[in-house]
């Protein structure tokens, strides 16, 4: 076991938490980083916003109250295995800013990652047709379109994925989270 799955074993678990908008890079990020830290020996989780939404927050909508239930569900599980020494990688938009720093206050270490992106950017990556059915108007509740999206103010970390490719990103990870 490495010095730092060690040191996590015995519970000074994390969260890294990457917000932002739909699109802006959020999941490639954390599942890079998985992967490095998997091969690292580190003890780590990847909670995805949507297979969270699928599998634990099914039924809920959203409207703001649905949304920060959903983030606060993801913030409880994640402070239980950040409690038993995993590195916890959140991918999750967490358009609300107070609800944000409620939950990212109680998670021990937390680490907070605006992964940012310009809307021309996330709209031109967008696969589904997403933001252009929102920008239309065929998608109510849209997050960065039709609802707001509330960027943090400081975050500890600001990854610009327009301009830094995903390896630039992971390293940049790897930095603040000193390994």
């Amino acid at each position: 076991m490495t010095a730092v799955a060690e040191q996590q074993a015995v519970g000074t678990g994390r969260v890294v938490w990457l917000t932002g908008l739909s699109g802006a890079g959020k999941s490639t990020l954390a599942s890079a980083l998985y992967a490095e830290l998997l091969a690292r020996g580190v003890p780590t989780e990847l909670l995805d916003g949507d297979a969270v939404r699928e599998n634990l927050s099914k039924g809920l909508g959203f409207s703001k109250a649905d949304r920060d239930t959903n983030v606060r569900r993801i913030g409880f599980v994640a402070g239980l295995l950040a409690k038993h020494g995993v590195t916890v990688l959140v991918s999750a938009i967490s358009p609300y800013a107070d609800t944000r720093r409620e939950v990212l206050s109680g998670l021990p270490n937390a680490l907070e990652v605006f992964v940012d992106a310009p809307l021309d950017v996330v709209t031109a990556r967008d696969v589904k047709g997403l933001y252009l059915k929102a920008i239309a108007g065929e998608i109510p509740h849209f997050t960065g379109v039709s609802d707001p999206y509330e960027a943090p103010e400081h975050p500890d970390l600001h990854l610009r994925t327009d301009r830094i490719s995903v390896e630039d990103g992971v390293r940049q990870l790897l930095e603040a989270l000193k390994l």
